[in-house]
């Protein structure tokens, strides 16, 4: 069935599950309170497949339209037909705020991780020092107290030799920055085993992104919305990833324990959790 997103940097949206899709219209329409650059119409459109836990082709391009409109000023928006900016241009914009250290050549995923990275950073120094100790344990690695501007490298090399390092980074910020703005944490449905925990996080990461609000909400309240928005999509993509076949690429099927094209072992694969059978990570 061909995509009704017209995007291919928001693609992923097509096949994302519901409670992950939940969570960006949630940042989208403020939780269902609406938004004054949001119709009513789509705002209603939104928070009624919410609610339905169905979420149809229409409603999935609807959420990437709209993330294109809050990307832009309603100036180039009206030069492109309300159409909004390509994703690829709020990812970049997002990176940029947040101190980001990236190029524009990169793909959209990396300049997400990037970003996420950036959050990480600056939430940090504001952990205690058990918090710093977890976090590194998280990923399999031994903080070492006092080690200065070493200790970031540190952890981001704990960070690469993980199995699961890029998506449990992405999930670790992107389930504080959902606490922190919609007040519970994302549904990880069979990997809530590999996630317990990560809660632990979820104070002084939602304290960095309260510092970001502070600093852009005069210039742009879009950032509201573009920042979570982005953030969320890179836990999504992550995810996605794992779906892939980690060799080939193709697309695995949930459950299968190998590669139906080249033999892969899928062990660490997750499995798609639509609806029923989810767990979250907000207590």
């Amino acid at each position: 069935m061909t995509s009704l997103i017209a995007d291919p940097d928001l693609d992923l949206l097509d096949s994302a599950d519901v409670d992950d899709l939940i969570v960006l219209i949630d940042h989208i329409t403020d939780k269902g309170e609406g938004r004054i650059s949001l119709s009513s119409d789509t705002c209603k459109t939104l928070t009624d497949a919410k609610a339905a836990r169905s979420i149809p082709p229409a409603t999935r391009a609807l959420i990437a339209e709209e993330l294109r409109r809050f990307g832009g000023n309603s100036f180039i928006n009206l030069l492109r037909g309300g159409a909004g900016v390509p994703y690829k241009e709020i990812v970049c914009d997002v990176a940029s705020h947040l101190k980001t250290d990236f190029r524009p050549a990169q793909s959209c995923g990396e300049i997400e991780i990037a970003a996420v990275n950036a959050v990480l950073a600056q939430s940090f120094s504001k952990m205690s020092e058990q918090e710093k100790a977890d976090l590194f344990a998280e990923f399999g690695g031994t903080y070492a107290p006092g080690a200065g501007p070493a200790v970031m490298a540190a952890l981001q090399a704990a960070i690469k030799a993980s199995g699961f390092g890029a998506f449990k980074l992405a999930a670790v910020v992107a389930n504080a920055v959902a606490k922190a703005i919609l007040g519970r944490g994302l549904a990880f449905g069979a990997t809530a085993g590999l996630m317990r925990g990560i809660s632990v996080f979820a104070g002084p990461i939602g304290w960095a992104i309260t510092a970001i609000w502070t600093a852009f909400d005069l210039g742009s309240p879009a950032y509201r919305v573009t920042v979570p928005c982005v953030i969320q999509i890179a836990y999504m993509r992550q995810k996605a990833a794992y779906r892939s076949c980690p060799t080939c690429k193709a697309p695995a099927e949930a459950g299968k324990k190998f590669c139906g094209e080249c033999g892969s072992p899928l062990a660490l694969l997750l499995t798609r959790t639509d609806a029923g059978g989810t767990a979250d990570a907000s207590n």
